[in-house]
């Protein structure tokens, strides 16, 4: 109470006392909370450590701390590489910097790569900050450096970027992603960027944490291809990553056809969003992949093929639900061949162009709900009630 009695008597004390503890505030932190001070302290060094990236100098980026992922990066063209610190973990003399990385690959990439960084620091002994390591965020997809010293192959229309792997076995998928690419433009048309970055990890493991994913749901597919959507007007920046496990295993027409597939995602891309079910992208995709080869139904659809002698048509198109990768490999591998089949017979009863006009306006609806419906009715002129018949009977005849 009596030192109540005296802040009530006496503002000047009060002021004094405020003021002293001001002081010493501005006097520790430099006028900013001890935080946000270190944030930005890290933030100048993850800039000074960018930029020798971008400027190839080895030794600038040696003086922002550890010079480890220097070479894994080396071979990688960039055009873009920096860092936006989001929240730095202070304990005494060592720190913890949330980050997000973005980077673009040169000639690759009009919209940026964005990944959650995590970096331990250390203080260097001139007050700043110097980088001890570096890695993917929690449930942040790993980067393929990440994993190793990354070799780089330039093909005619692709950029492949591998681990682990000869570049003689690297120009191999080069010269498949080179094929693929005027294949996919011969179908699609050439309003997409017609070239293709191909990722090749050490192994299935590797394919998997690039994904953040677990290994098993990949352990059967052979490649996928992913996307980094930019700024609205921006076309995506999309990576095919390979499972060379699965990939291995498969003869040359096999790779081919993978190779084809995907780089038909990567040019339908910018026409593929919440409105187009995946029996059409995955149908078409496999559509195209198979384009110039002599399967036939029955080798393609092998597992279609089996049901339908068992007489068991499907009574429905192919659900979404119907492609999870760490589902039944047969009910997965049954709605890759029914998609397949659907465009093979929009291709064969209306055309090769009308099937194109078909996958363009679903994704032209903006919504799941009404695109097919509306796609078939304004460029096919049926309904979906038909057009699931049509499928079913094209089934028990191209397959039974």
């Amino acid at each position: 109470m009596a030192g109540r009695r005296r802040a009530r008597g006496s503002g000047v004390g009060v002021c004094c006392l405020l003021l002293a503890l001001l002081s010493a505030s501005l006097v520790a932190c430099g006028g900013r909370p001890a935080t946000d001070g270190a944030r930005a302290q890290v933030q100048a060094v993850l800039d000074r450590r960018a930029a020798a990236v971008l400027a190839h100098d080895e030794r600038a980026f040696a003086a922002t701390g550890s010079p480890a992922g220097y070479g894994r990066l080396r071979a990688v063209p960039l055009a873009a590489w920096s860092y936006r610190v989001t929240a730095v973990h202070r304990a005494d003399d060592t720190a913890t910097a949330d980050a997000e990385l973005s980077y673009r690959l040169q000639g690759y990439d009009q919209a940026p790569v964005t990944a959650g960084r995590v970096l331990r620091l250390t203080r260097d002994g001139r007050g700043g900050w110097s980088v001890l390591s570096e890695g993917p965020a929690k449930k942040a997809g790993a980067q393929l450096w990440d994993q190793g010293t990354v070799t780089a192959v330039r093909g005619a229309h692709s950029l492949v970027l591998g681990v682990g792997h000869s570049a003689e076995r690297l120009r191999g998928y080069a010269g498949l992603a080179d094929r693929a690419v005027p294949a996919v433009s011969r179908e699609w048309g050439t309003d997409w960027a017609r070239r293709v970055v191909v990722l090749v990890p050490r192994s299935l493991n590797g394919m998997a944490a690039l994904l953040a994913s677990p290994a098993s749901s990949y352990r059967g597919i052979a490649a996928v291809t992913t996307g980094e959507t930019g700024g609205a007007a921006k076309a995506p920046a999309d990576r095919v990553i390979v499972n060379p496990e699965a990939y291995g295993a498969l003869g040359p027409v096999g790779r081919q056809v993978v190779l084809t597939h995907e780089t038909t995602h990567v040019a339908t891309r910018a026409h593929t969003n919440g409105a187009t079910p995946l029996w059409l992208s995955e149908g078409y995709a496999d559509w195209v992949g198979y384009r110039g080869t002599t399967r036939t139904p029955a080798q393609v659809a092998p597992e279609l093929e089996r049901a339908v002698a068992d007489g068991q048509v499907p009574a429905a198109l192919p659900t979404d639900e119907d492609f999870g990768f760490a589902g039944d490999a047969n009910r997965l591998a049954r709605a890759y061949e029914g998609g397949w089949m659907a465009c093979r017979m929009i291709a064969e009863r209306w055309g090769e162009e009308r099937l194109e006009q078909f996958y363009r306006a679903v994704g032209g609806h903006g919504e799941r709900e009404g695109s097919v419906e509306g796609a078939l009715k304004s460029v096919l002129g049926t309904t979906l009630e038909t057009f699931t018949a049509d499928w079913r009977a094209y089934l028990a005849t191209g397959l039974g």
